[in-house]
């Protein structure tokens, strides 16, 4: 065998172990860089927290004090006697109602929610650390979180830019020049451009959340993306996971099935149509396609598209966070 023949099958050998290991970087290998900070009494992390989320390009931020034995976020009793039935939940603080729709040939299920304060929306990671593909279930998340209500988020961990603020603590402060869904401690909503703003910056101003998928679908009660607008690399009908607000404390969790003889999916126009529709003043898309999952109740309401094998036909996809309402 000739040195040049030896040389090239070195050279696809190389690099045919740089491409799997790229690959399984991307999507396969775990990096946890930090715990959650959600559900703690102080905004101050350990050392090696502090380290870890500065390595990741993250930067502590201030976290809301919750006593969940006694109280919720808001320093007020929970009241544990809910009304609760297949569609609705209401207590003294939170009441949700799901409806379920046909739009385009799909099954469109929407969440209608109302609470005395905007402190009981909120996001969890997966396995409570944030970090690269950290996945778990939607429906997992929202049980070691209490939630009454909750979606698949943003998918923060396959990706290396975006900003990450979640329940007042910023975790990556490197931009992907998205839009961004930020929610403010008293309840406002904004889209704003990660290049034109620092995360640094949303913090200071109040930033709680922020969701760095997009576009954003409704600004001032109009749509704003166009007929043939998609999410790169996205198929033009799929399974939508979207959030609203109608109005101070009140919102709309929608998610949409696709992909099935059941339902086709939703284009992002159809999608920005049905929240527009509810009456949305601002709209954001979600992670969505085999992500898209909503949880309420204890049970799965659509049907998801993001199954693994072994798992049934129409189980979850793992993901990297969620948003929900809970005490």
């Amino acid at each position: 065998m000739s040195k040049a023949k030896k040389a090239l099958i070195a050279y696809m050998t190389a690099l045919s172990i740089f491409t799997v290991y790229v690959l399984m970087d991307t999507f396969v290998i775990t990096k946890v860089y930090g715990e959650a900070t959600a559900d703690v009494s102080s905004n101050v992390l350990t050392e090696e927290e502090e380290d870890a989320l500065e390595a990741a390009g993250g930067k502590q931020g201030a976290v809301t004090e919750s006593n969940t034995e006694a109280s919720d976020s808001t320093g007020t009793e929970t009241n544990t006697e809910a009304v609760i039935s297949t569609d609705t939940y209401k207590d003294e603080n939170i009441s949700v109602s799901l409806s379920e729709y046909r739009e385009n040939d799909t099954t469109v299920y929407v969440a209608d929610v109302q609470v005395s304060s905007p402190e009981y929306l909120k996001t969890a990671l997966a396995q409570g650390v944030y970090g690269r593909n950290v996945k778990e279930d939607t429906s997992e998340m929202a049980d070691n979180n209490n939630a009454v209500l909750a979606i698949n988020g943003d998918y923060y961990g396959a990706r290396e830019a975006g900003y990450v603020i979640k329940n007042g603590t910023l975790y990556r402060n490197t931009s992907a020049g998205r839009d961004d869904l930020v929610i403010y401690s008293d309840g406002s909503w904004k889209i704003v451009n990660e290049d034109e703003v620092s995360a640094e910056e949303l913090l200071e101003d109040g930033a709680v959340q922020t969701m760095s998928f997009g576009p954003a679908l409704v600004q001032s009660g109009s749509i704003t993306v166009g007929e043939n607008e998609e999410v790169k690399q996205s198929m033009s009908s799929n399974p939508r996971t979207a959030i609203g607000i109608i109005d101070d404390c009140h919102y709309v969790f929608v998610v949409s099935d696709g992909r099935t003889d059941e339902s086709e999916g939703l284009s992002l126009y159809q999608l920005a149509e049905v929240m527009k529709e509810l009456g949305c003043d601002t709209a954001y898309n979600l992670d969505g396609g085999g992500s898209s999952t909503m949880y309420f109740n204890g049970q799965i309401v659509n049907n998801p598209t993001g199954g693994r094998a072994g798992h049934g036909e129409g189980s979850e996809r793992s993901v990297s966070d969620i948003v929900y309402i809970g005490a």
